[in-house]
């Protein structure tokens, strides 16, 4: 099946403790398309300005994503910068500039409409709703959002949990959802907004599934040695996790679900070995497979 990921396309500022990178491309669906573009047909929709590097765009076209869906604009590119500290865990944003983002409004090429997997990555509530509206036959819908978006456009993102089939979410932004330091309580009381599936990512832990009927699955993170850059890992879990489901040839149930956090959790922990995409723009499928093999004897008796 085809897959459209939706989202911000960024340049990026980043700092850990031990280097330093500027200009780095981010974004939500840049992270998502290039992890999921692994497993299915992919495609982007989003906005830069004309500052945007045009080796950017390769990078993507590389890997055989389309980008007929990017939107160029004049005005100056999304814009991030952030600092990691020690334990790479906890991060500074120094500086956030919204640019083109501040008027857009996606528009999907016709190609796009009819694809049938919908990753509506990071982005304001009102535009994944406006991407959602433009497609004509969605099979499965999965969303992601962020602690800014709960605080101000809570209206248009309780709309959103009506419209989607899943909706992944990390620990503090759930914790900020539903008001209660439970996770747990935190996912059934999202089953109850909308979605049918809720994923709670907890970053080095892992992430929590839940579906109906009192559903539950937990998976742990995938062991890195050494974690250069967490930025985006979010985003490539989500993308790994959508271009699985559109690879499966059966229909989307919780158990096929199951199965895709484990390519979801492998691409998020890619995404942590160097700065930006870059790493994802070295593997192969086969470095994939390998690792997917190494975490299925990690996880089972």
């Amino acid at each position: 099946m085809h897959l459209l990921v939706a989202g911000t396309v960024a340049i990026d500022d980043i700092k850990t403790p031990s280097s330093s990178r500027k200009g780095l491309m981010g974004g939500s669906a840049a992270y998502a398309a290039m992890a999921s573009s692994f497993f299915a047909p992919t495609r982007i929709v989003g906005i830069i300005g004309k500052d945007f590097p045009a080796e950017h765009i390769n990078t993507l076209r590389q890997r055989e994503i389309c980008t007929e869906g990017i939107e160029h604009s004049e005005g100056e590119s999304f814009y991030w910068s952030g600092e990691y500290h020690d334990n790479m865990n906890e991060r500074t944003t120094h500086e956030v500039a919204v640019n083109v983002l501040d008027a857009y409004t996606p528009a999907l090429p016709a190609s796009y409409q009819s694809s049938e997997i919908i990753v509506l990555a990071n982005m304001s509530p009102t535009n994944q709703i406006d991407v959602l509206k433009q497609c004509s036959t969605p099979q499965f819908v999965v969303a992601d959002t962020m602690d800014i978006w709960i605080q101000t456009e809570g209206k248009a993102l309780d709309d959103l949990l009506t419209r989607i089939d899943m909706l992944v979410i990390n620990e503090s932004e759930a914790k900020l959802f539903t008001q209660t330091g439970n996770l747990v309580q935190a996912g059934r009381q999202l089953l109850q907004a909308g979605p049918r599936y809720v994923i709670i990512k907890t970053g080095e832990h892992g992430a929590l599934l839940f579906g109906p009927d009192q559903d539950f699955f937990r998976v742990g993170a995938y062991p890195l040695d050494v974690v250069e850059d967490p930025t985006g890992a979010g985003d490539a879990f989500l993308g790994g996790l959508a271009g699985y489901l559109a690879q499966e040839d059966k229909p989307i149930d919780f158990s096929v679900i199951k199965r895709s956090l484990s390519p979801a959790t492998v691409m998020a922990s890619f995404t942590c070995e160097a700065f930006s995409v870059e790493r994802l723009a070295s593997i192969g499928r086969a470095d994939i497979d390998l690792r997917l093999n190494a975490y299925a004897g990690y996880t089972q008796l």
